[in-house]
């Protein structure tokens, strides 16, 4: 078997990055219930939207032609207007990284979040968000992600 390689994922490979985003938050404990059952039109769409709009790019992990991992990085449009020049302010934002479990624990997930950082370092961006699962923390806080001041309320 070969070595997994990173590489930017093609404009046809929306298929294979909405199957990976599902099974993310499938193996974060997230019932198959709760997933809209459009789920792979809703990723597909909200990937063009992002190339179109906010530079989305997405990695893959692939060894021997099968994908074992993606993430996927874009400029962050904010919750709020945006009124600081980009040169103080331009975020990018860091999503749906997830490796197969088989493959986890040999660095994929770092290296994934590494290509989106490089790329969003690339675009400008000034900052790098990030949601991550528990099982992430430990990734992302030895590649400088810092827990900041959100706060959540749960409705």
């Amino acid at each position: 078997m070969s070595e997994p390689v990173i590489r930017e994922g093609r404009l046809d490979e929306g298929p294979v990055l909405a199957a990976a985003f599902r099974q993310m938050w499938l193996d974060n404990a997230v019932p198959e219930s709760a997933i809209e059952p459009d789920w792979a039109e809703r990723v597909q769409r909200f990937v063009d939207e992002g190339r179109a709009e906010d530079g989305l790019r997405f990695f893959v992990a692939e060894v021997d032609g099968a994908v074992i991992g993606t993430a996927c990085g874009q400029r962050f449009a904010g919750l709020y207007p945006a009124i600081l020049v980009p040169e103080v302010r331009r975020y990018g934002y860091v999503w749906g990284v997830w490796v197969d479990a088989a493959w986890r624990r040999r660095g994929l997930g770092r290296r994934l979040t590494e290509a989106c950082v490089d790329a969003l370092r690339a675009d400008a961006c000034t900052h790098v968000l990030l949601h991550a699962a528990p099982s992430g923390l430990r990734i992302y806080e030895g590649l400088g992600f810092v827990p900041t001041n959100e706060l959540r309320l749960t409705l």
